[in-house]
């Protein structure tokens, strides 16, 4: 069983038909909200069709959340799909991290940075 099967409802932020939002517990930044499939998919390529158009809603929907609370200068939106690429819970889960100026020194190379020395470029 998945850790986040046992998320208490309180802290859903929203819910759709196939995924339900939380914000992460442990932010990289302020606002940062995961989007996490109802059904235990391990990633998202185990996503039918349907899920796949709502993923793409609810990142929109996360979006608006995020911005009636703080003001980003931009987005990292991420998922990890296998242990190899970081994946440490094994339940489809979409990050949206919020990114403000100042957050990082030089940001340039974004989530090319995941794997050490091709995010400069």
């Amino acid at each position: 069983m998945s850790v986040f099967s046992n998320i208490k409802e309180d802290k859903t932020i929203y819910q759709g038909n196939y995924f339900f939002l939380i914000e992460d517990g442990y932010p990289v930044s302020p606002g940062h909200i995961l989007i996490i499939s109802n059904a235990e998919k391990i990633d998202y390529f185990e996503l039918n069709k349907d899920e796949r158009i709502e993923l793409t809603e609810l990142i929109e929907k996360a979006k608006e959340i995020i911005e009636s609370k703080y003001k980003p200068d931009g987005y990292n939106i991420g998922m990890n799909c296998g242990e190899v690429a970081g994946q440490s819970v094994m339940h489809f889960h979409c990050h949206i991290i919020p990114r403000f100026k100042g957050d990082m020194k030089n940001p340039k190379g974004g989530i090319r940075h995941c794997v050490e020395g091709k995010g400069n470029y």
